[in-house]
């Protein structure tokens, strides 16, 4: 069977699995509803936090905004990371602590104002909007791929399985199928990465071989041979200034994202959101670690391939049709 068949048919069973755990925890009442009843486990809620904060811009395009950017690309995993920790020490635990099961409740009743409410209302549906629209982007590109079918397809696609899931189970089903879904992503995330560091390295930990091979000077001096500045050449086109200030902005905005900030009212109690954020913390350093060496293994291998090709040549292979295709 070829690949692309092996891919459908694991998918499909991804979808299935993902189906089943969305319709044995369907709900019957509010708090089901909207807080999982607050009885998920804090290791339970931390997997399905990463699975969250897995979404298109980390899982889909992390590993190339590294590999594209280079040093600078940092700034990307300092801000969001940072931005979790943010939420877990400065948010999580006394939103949880408050009582309430949405944050617009949180700060109306925090600032005795109808008026805050609203705002924080507002706030919520503008950056949900933004970022699902950004969200639903990834998805039609991801079924567009697999499918071959085309992005808008593939957006109404994911649209329909998602609110199945939202629909039945609330956020008790959405919690359960977003912890298989962490495992299901974090495994086909560490494969490849795997199988890259061992065929150029030979140590197949992505992070040790890309910490104690000399993979980053091998990249460095073929960027210069070809005519380019180093790959680790640190922030040659921003200032610290720029630097400090992007990051500060990515923090802010991850910790603020909603859908996140809602994951810690599904837990019993503050103790549990404070283990369930240490937990995500974990669940997602696994990921972002292997980022950068996903991204250095990609490029390096990506030039060693093409660079005694032409234009046309690479235009004719198939993955540079099906991903010139997609879009």
């Amino acid at each position: 069977m070829t690949v692309e068949v092996w891919t459908f048919i694991l998918v499909i069973i991804s979808f299935m699995g993902y189906l089943y755990i969305g319709w044995r925890s369907r709900v019957k009442d509010s708090k089901g509803f909207f807080v999982a009843d607050q009885g998920v486990p804090a290791i339970a809620n931390g997997a399905a936090t990463g699975a969250d904060w897995m979404s298109a811009a980390s899982f889909i395009s992390m590993a190339g905004l590294i590999s594209f950017l280079g040093y600078d690309g940092s700034i990307y995993l300092m801000g969001w990371t940072g931005g979790f920790v943010l939420l877990a020490l400065l948010l999580a635990p006394y939103l949880r602590k408050f009582g309430k099961y949405t944050v617009p409740d949180f700060v109306g009743d925090r600032y005795y104002s109808n008026v805050a409410r609203i705002v924080a209302v507002i706030a919520a549906i503008f950056v949900s909007m933004t970022y699902v629209a950004g969200q639903m982007r990834g998805v039609g590109i991801v079924f567009s791929r697999f499918l071959q079918v085309d992005i808008g397809t593939g957006v109404v696609i994911g649209m329909i399985i998602v609110a199945f899931f939202a629909i039945l189970g609330g956020m008790k089903g959405i919690t359960w199928t977003q912890v298989a879904q962490y495992s299901v992503l974090i495994v086909a995330y560490l494969i490849p990465a795997i199988a890259i560091a061992t065929v150029i390295t030979g140590i197949p930990i992505p992070q040790f071989a890309f910490t104690f091979s000399d993979i980053v000077e091998k990249l460095n001096q073929v960027q210069v041979d070809l005519g380019f500045q180093e790959y680790s050449a640190a922030f040659t086109n921003k200032s610290m200034l720029d630097v400090l200030f992007i990051t500060i902005a990515l923090m802010v905005g991850t910790a603020g994202l909603p859908h996140v900030i809602v994951r810690f009212y599904t837990v019993p109690n503050v103790r549990a959101a404070r283990y369930s954020a240490g937990w995500a913390l974990l669940f997602i350093a696994i990921l972002y670690t292997t980022a950068p060496a996903l991204a250095t293994f990609a490029r390096y291998n990506l030039i060693e391939s093409l660079h005694n090709k032409t234009l046309e040549e690479v235009q004719q292979l198939d993955w540079a049709t099906k991903w010139k295709n997609t879009g």
